[in-house]
């Protein structure tokens, strides 16, 4: 577990479409890294629903919010108001 103020480790993973996503995509920005079990089940809904709700401000501040999860279709990446939806 990574304390708060850490920087997270490189990675490069897929997206929903299967393009790279790098964490080093985001250099210069201010990253929330959330992590979520599987895709479309209760847990990952709260999740991407509570992001949802505070992705304006979030936004507004410049802060990229990217999740990431190692479910059924392999690990894969997500990030942006459209994945939030």
């Amino acid at each position: 577990m990574l304390e708060i103020g850490t920087k997270a480790p490189q990675f490069t993973l897929p997206d929903k479409d299967g393009n790279a996503v790098s964490l080093s995509d985001f250099l210069g920005k201010k990253v929330v890294l959330y992590f979520y079990s599987r895709d479309n089940t209760p847990g990952c809904t709260r999740q991407a629903c509570a992001f949802a709700k505070s992705y304006e401000g979030f936004k507004r501040k410049g802060v990229v919010v990217i999740g990431v999860s190692a479910g059924d279709r392999g690990i894969r990446c997500v990030a942006g108001e459209e994945e939030l939806r």
